[in-house]
């Protein structure tokens, strides 16, 4: 496919190169290609359905946790005409609607995440960086209590556990000093 795109009606419409007509995607052609329920998410949320958006939403669940470049890489292979800057400008939109989740733990480049409206916090590897999720053992929003509120209306905790994930615990164990 090629340029832009945009859907009208049950369809998705690309722009073809200079010169060529608008040709339709048949709406079994775009389910087969995004998660599902892409489309009904953000026309929820009131965005419009683009390619982008699917294949950013698409490259986020696909890769739990991943960096903007492993997105970026994700999309280009779907979409190669896409730009750096739309991949950054549809990763802002989704987290700004609660669609995506941006995390950015200390020391690490921003991370983005399909699961939202849920309690979790995440639980990093100091040794590879490892990002797995870890539900709250209290099962509601805010996870904590702070000791003084500060007259504040607390809603969230962000919690970050950090230690040594299994491999790395293992691999560290099994190696001779020298």
């Amino acid at each position: 496919m090629f340029g832009a795109s945009a859907e009208v009606g049950d369809h998705f419409w690309t722009k073809s190169r200079k010169g060529s007509r608008n040709r339709p995607i048949p709406p079994n052609v775009v389910a087969m290609t995004s998660g599902p329920g892409n489309a009904e998410r953000l026309r929820a949320v009131g965005l419009r359905v683009t390619q982008p958006r699917v294949a950013v939403m698409d490259a986020v669940r696909a890769n739990p946790h991943a960096d903007t470049e492993t997105i970026a890489g994700a999309v280009r292979a779907g979409l190669p005409t896409v730009s750096r800057q739309t991949i950054y400008d549809v990763l802002d939109a989704l987290s700004r609607v609660g669609l995506l989740r941006r995390i950015q733990p200390a020391g690490h480049l921003v991370r983005y995440e399909s699961r939202t409206g849920d309690n979790h916090h995440h639980i990093i590897c100091r040794t590879c960086g490892l990002i797995a999720d870890a539900d709250c053992a209290v099962g509601e929003a805010p996870c904590l209590t702070a000791s003084h509120d500060h007259g504040f209306e607390l809603d969230e905790a962000e919690v970050i556990f950090w230690g040594t994930c299994p491999e790395c615990a293992a691999s560290t164990k099994t190696r001779s000093p020298l």
